[in-house]
Order: C-alpha cells, then sequence, then structure tokens
C-alpha cells in the first residue's frame, strides 16, 4: 500500500475537539460532517484539500475525548495518512479501525513542512520528501494491521475473514 500527496501541517496536541467541533456531532452524512473537519485552526483546510493529501502533527495528535468522529473526518476530506510525532491511544485505536492510515515518525514530523509533496510505502515503513529528497524510516504496519486498513477498516476485515472461512 502506497501513499503520496501534498501535505497539510499541525502543532502538538490537535485535540478532537479542533478536528470536529462537537458542534457538529449531530451531522449524520459523513461528507457533511468532514465539510467541518480542522475548521477551528485551519478554515481553509476543507477547500485546500485533494484526495491523497497527507497530514501531519507534532506530539499527541488526536487528544481529548474518544470520538471516533475525528479519524472518520480525517479519512472522508481526503486525507491518506497522518503522520506524527505520537498519537494519544484511543484516536491511534480509531483510527486503525476506521482504515485510515497512521505512522509514527518523530524525524518526519520535524523536517517536513505544509505545502511539501511526500510519498509513503506501507510495506517498508519510508516516508520520502519528495519537496527536501529526504527519507524518513517509520515502523511499518505489523500483519494484521495492514489487513485491517487492505480491508478499509476493522469491520469490514472481520467480513471479509467471515467470508473466507478464515474467523
Amino acid at each position: 500500500m502506497k501513499a503520496k500527496g501534498y501535505v497539510h501541517k499541525y502543532g502538538n496536541n490537535v485535540d478532537t475537539d479542533v478536528i470536529i467541533p462537537a458542534r457538529y456531532l449531530n451531522i449524520a452524512n459523513k461528507q457533511e460532517l468532514a465539510a467541518h473537519c480542522m475548521e477551528d485552526i485551519d478554515p481553509d483546510f476543507v477547500k485546500n484539500v485533494k484526495p491523497g493529501d497527507i497530514m501531519v502533527g507534532g506530539q499527541n495528535f488526536g487528544c481529548g475525548s474518544s470520538r471516533e468522529h475525528a479519524p472518520m473526518v480525517i479519512l472522508e476530506s481526503g486525507i491518506s495518512c497522518v503522520i506524527a510525532q505520537s498519537f494519544a491511544h484511543i484516536f491511534y485505536r480509531n483510527a486503525i479501525n476506521i482504515g485510515l492510515p497512521i505512522l509514527e515518525c518523530q524525524e518526519a514530523s520535524e523536517r517536513i513542512e505544509a505545502g511539501d509533496n511526500v510519498t509513503i510505502d506501507f510495506d517498508s515503513g519510508i516516508i520520502t520528501n519528495l519537496t527536501k529528497n529526504e527519507s524518513y524510516s517509520a515502523e511499518p504496519f505489523p500483519d494484521f494491521i495492514n489487513e485491517i486498513m487492505n480491508a478499509g477498516g476493522l469491520l469490514a476485515s472481520i467480513k471479509l475473514r467471515q467470508e473466507r472461512g478464515t474467523l
């Protein structure tokens, strides 16, 4: 699995209330909800994001409440991967469950800048900054997470395993 895109960069402690403000959580439609992704920290995010783009954050990305909406709206907005120095544990698990690829890599988080073009090889964990001609190493996904990602999330992975008779 690979990703390539333009970078949208944020700092440390980006919490779930900034990713998707609570005032919108009564919206049931994923696309309508994603139209408010990052609006309190980056009002132009939804105007500028394109399918395949990459989000980069600092430490403790996704802290705050445990709402599953946060990784869902990031994925629904078109982001193909989030790279950060570290993730809040519940955000990390929610991202995997809904099929949003996330990678922890301090060097990439520090060196990549907004507007850079980046490629990611999820099998090797290699993140390449095409703008700066630099590469960074993240821990690749273990096989079980690769299976979840390739299926499009935990529920889709379980369904595939049931259909194959391997569950």
